[in-house]
């Protein structure tokens, strides 16, 4: 008997307990909080993709004729210029070139001077007949084929010039140059060995890869009216390195390849960014936020206004009248800056509380000011009447 009145107690203790905290809570005064009124506007469709740089320009300096390196001209790391002089191979063999080809196409042109001669005597003596036909047609022949010998030993000059010319190895573009892979007293190839390279780092590319699952579900989203697809020159891109920090220069969007790649199911897309400072390096690893499409009539919310219960399912508060806030669940897709993409779960017009959401419950009485308003102003106002009914108390 006595077991079973102490069960009875415990019992109307228990059920006696909600009621007693929503009488203290009833009693406490409104919680101040900045709300946010949802209204549609159009919001960009972000994701986040892997990468690395690439140099919008790479060369191979490779030597134009074969010989020894005889000098170095340039400093490893630094900048050059297209034509700049990089090396400099034995000019010796190439000058004496030069000089039995200025030595041949001198004798041509003698040679072609006396065949002129010849068929001016041989015209002068078939006017006055004392000649034959047949040795006027031979000396315009051998004019003939003095002239092509002088253009072959003239063309022979320009090449033995232009291959002395090449014993100067430049700078086939501007970039900044890499290390020397070659040393004076080396043997060098034409066409062969690669002596450095060179790269073109501002601007620079990144390759970021998207799952083509990713991209043709965006495709589809367009095509069935939700999405607006940006176009490529007006897609802001943004870099953010391993430790999270950010590029501070923003890039854009150049293209997308127009296959597959079969072993990855990867798709490619290029972006250009601007390294003024040198920053951003060759085969670094990026992450890159790109705008790919624009979502019409979306609704966001700030991330601080999200709140989770032990399941995981995301909700937020929403002003319920004037006074009171009501739990909503929310449904959110994609982050964009410090927003959700709001999926379901809100309607334009709803009033969601932004600051203060970790202190209120459903049915919670509050103070709401509009979210660019302060909320100590708002817990100021809510002070006063609390400390006026104190004073008229006491």
């Amino acid at each position: 008997m006595h077991r079973s009145r102490v069960l009875t107690g415990l019992l109307v203790a228990l059920l006696a307990q909600p009621v007693a905290l929503r009488a203290s809570a009833q009693d406490m005064p409104p919680t101040p909080v900045s709300v946010l009124t949802m209204t549609p506007q159009p919001l960009p469709v972000v994701n986040e993709l892997p990468g690395r740089v690439a140099a919008t320009r790479t060369a191979e300096v490779r030597p134009r004729v074969g010989g020894i390196v005889v000098e170095r001209i340039f400093t490893q790391g630094s900048v050059v210029k297209a034509g700049d002089v990089l090396y400099k191979i034995d000019p010796a063999p190439y000058a004496v070139r030069v000089a039995s080809a200025e030595a041949t196409l001198a004798r041509a042109e003698a040679t072609r001077q006396n065949a002129q001669d010849q068929l001016a005597r041989t015209e002068a003596l078939r006017e006055r007949r004392v000649t034959a036909g047949v040795d006027l047609e031979n000396a315009t022949t051998t004019l003939a084929q003095a002239d092509a010998d002088v253009a072959i030993a003239n063309a022979s000059l320009q090449e033995a010039q232009l291959n002395l010319g090449y014993t100067d190895v430049t700078a086939p573009i501007d970039g900044v140059v890499g290390r020397a892979l070659v040393t004076e007293g080396a043997l060098v190839t034409a066409q062969t060995d690669i002596l450095a390279t060179i790269q073109q780092l501002d601007p620079v590319y990144v390759d970021v890869t998207q799952s083509s699952a990713q991209l043709f579900a965006l495709q589809r989203a367009r095509a069935a009216g939700e999405l607006m697809m940006t176009a490529p020159d007006e897609a802001q891109v943004q870099l953010f390195f391993d430790d999270g920090s950010a590029y501070p220069h923003m890039g854009k969007l150049l293209f997308s390849e127009a296959s597959v790649d079969s072993s990855t199911g990867q798709i490619t897309l290029r972006a250009e960014f601007p390294n003024a400072d040198g920053m951003l390096l060759p085969g670094l690893y990026v992450r890159a936020r790109l705008e790919q499409a624009v979502r019409e009539n979306a609704l966001s919310i700030p991330q601080m206004a999200v709140q989770r219960d032990t399941s995981g399912q995301a909700f937020v508060y929403v002003l319920k009248g004037e006074d009171t806030v009501e739990r909503r669940d929310v449904s959110l897709g994609l982050t964009f800056k410090n927003e959700w993409l709001v999926e379901d779960g809100l309607q334009p017009g709803d009033r969601v509380v932004i600051e203060g959401a970790q202190k209120l419950y459903p049915d919670a009485k509050v103070v709401a000011e509009p979210v660019n308003a302060k909320p100590e102003a708002a817990a100021t106002q809510s002070a006063r009447p609390a400390a006026q009914t104190a004073n008229h108390k006491g």
